[in-house]
């Protein structure tokens, strides 16, 4: 699948297989993650990977109701250094990216926002987040146990694009 394909077809999944994950596909996604574009090239993010069963399901308890991270074979957490002037959109690139590569895969994924979110200081006490970093968003991941949406609601391209000004 390219990656213009991937925007069509990339959905909020929750609902997934029972089935692992291989490391090496969750490490392509975090690298994706990593080649995303930053403020400054300063690339202040840093990613959890997280597939511990028990660890998901405190996750799944601690985030809004969010049941389904419980059941997704991993979750990524992207951290942005605390202290970077472009944090939260730094790490939204690179929770994109992560996003699409995942589509692009087969894998179903979730963006959870993270970043000042009511449970943001619980999450980083439960991934013993260091200090000098800040979570910005959370993805769950897994093989989907359903598919995207059709005739999902988009505005059409001629009501949002505007030309030389409004």
């Amino acid at each position: 699948m390219d990656v213009l394909e991937s925007f069509s077809q990339r959905f909020s999944c929750r609902n997934y297989l029972p089935d692992p994950v291989a490391s090496e596909l969750l490490m392509k996604l975090v690298d994706a993650g990593r080649l995303a574009p930053s403020s400054r090239g300063k690339q202040p993010w840093e990613f959890l990977v997280i597939t511990s069963v028990t660890t998901l399901r405190e996750l799944g308890k601690i985030i809004e109701p969010s049941p389904f991270v419980a059941k997704a074979a991993a979750t990524i957490a992207v951290f942005c250094r605390a202290d970077a002037r472009c944090a939260v959109e730094d790490g939204a690139a690179a929770t994109e990216n992560i996003l699409l590569a995942a589509t692009a895969l087969g894998l179903g994924t979730c963006w959870i926002a993270g970043h000042q979110k009511e449970y943001q200081a619980a999450v980083e006490r439960l991934l013993r987040c260091p200090a000098q970093l800040k979570l910005i968003s959370l993805v769950s991941v897994g093989y989907p146990a359903e598919t995207c949406p059709e005739n999902r609601k988009r505005r059409a391209l001629d009501e949002v694009l505007h030309w030389q000004g409004f």
